[in-house]
């Protein structure tokens, strides 16, 4: 099992931050699309590093054209020796029309085409195919040397997606090289729901499980005393019941039989209620959608629930102290 850890946003200790998650041997290093762009950080990340892995995770698929994403997937690749993986992800309905003023179509079918369409255009730049690509949703056909990159050394990078349902999951399964299961998500649903999904995508492409790379980071719940321990309950609630809220995830706690919990938190979501929110989720639930213990049992618990399935995972582990992260870290990685 290879191990990430996330960048820090702060830009002016990215330097050392890669340098310091590089010799403590995580194997990858992450941005997300917060309140900063994912892109950028990542130049200077490869900049300051050798070896470790670079990954957008996620970078907003729908708020760019696929051209955009196929020039800055080349960019990073290039610039960081084959080092960089391009994580997607659809976001929602509200956040495409609303904040980044894109259209919104039907967000698997789209995803679909805009991996598609970058896909066609490495083609056009790597192996010299026309470029001709026509969907519903996009379209390239033009393409000049003038505008066709020229360090095609390291070729196009790998591309996975953020999924939730088991549609959106086949289509990572179908067209992309790997799957970043969300952390709200849990044991019971990834195996009867999830799973599945990427069989079927796979079975669609002629793939076999091997050559697809699963991502999973549960919520991890542990503290180095009480206090700490009840701080990190307190916030995987709030967390949880900030997710648990959007009705896309509704199929999520169903399995459980706590769907009847979705509409009553997107209803108090819309009064401004995260407090009481936070409150409705259970110590149950905390157990299901991750792990939850002392520091010493961490390890052994997440090999134990996703080991078969994950291929990478996420392990910050900020409640110990270095040396046990560097162990903890160590012991995923053996897995």
């Amino acid at each position: 099992m290879k191990v990430d850890n996330h960048l820090t946003p702060n830009w002016q200790k990215i330097p050392q931050h890669v340098k310091t998650l590089e010799a403590e041997g995580y194997d990858g290093v992450g941005t997300a699309e917060m309140n900063h762009d994912p892109f950028m950080p990542l130049l200077l990340a490869a900049e300051h590093s050798q070896n470790i892995e670079l990954h957008t995770g996620i970078a907003v698929a729908f708020a760019r054209s696929p051209m955009i994403l196929a020039n800055l997937g080349h960019d990073l690749n290039a610039y960081s020796k084959g080092r960089f993986t391009m994580g997607l992800g659809s976001q929602i309905r509200a956040h495409i029309t609303k904040r980044f003023s894109m259209p919104w179509g039907a967000p698997a079918a789209q995803m679909k085409e805009l991996v598609q369409a970058m896909q066609a255009i490495w083609a056009n730049w790597y192996q010299g195919e026309p470029l001709r690509f026509e969907g519903k949703y996009y379209s390239h056909t033009l393409m000049t040397p003038a505008f066709t990159p020229q360090d095609k050394e390291y070729g196009a990078p790998k591309v996975i997606l953020a999924a939730v349902g088991p549609i959106m999951t086949e289509i990572a399964a179908e067209v992309a090289d790997g799957l970043i299961i969300h952390p709200f998500s849990n044991e019971k649903y990834i195996r009867e729901v999830t799973l599945p999904a990427v069989e079927r995508g796979l079975a669609k492409s002629g793939r076999v499980r091997e050559n697809f790379e699963i991502t999973y980071s549960p919520f991890i719940v542990s503290g180095k005393d009480e206090s700490a321990f009840e701080s990190e309950k307190s916030a995987a609630r709030a967390r949880i019941s900030f997710y648990a809220s959007t009705p896309a995830y509704k199929g999520v706690l169903g399995v459980h039989g706590w769907g009847d919990l979705q509409p009553e938190l997107n209803a108090m979501s819309k009064q401004g209620l995260w407090q009481e929110m936070a409150g409705l989720v259970t110590d149950d639930m905390l157990n299901a959608f991750g792990v939850m213990g002392e520091p010493g049992n961490i390890v052994s618990e997440m090999q134990k629930r996703y080991g078969d399935f994950t291929d990478r995972t996420g392990g910050s582990f900020g409640f110990v102290d270095a040396d046990q992260r560097l162990d903890m870290v160590a012991q995923l990685r053996s897995a």
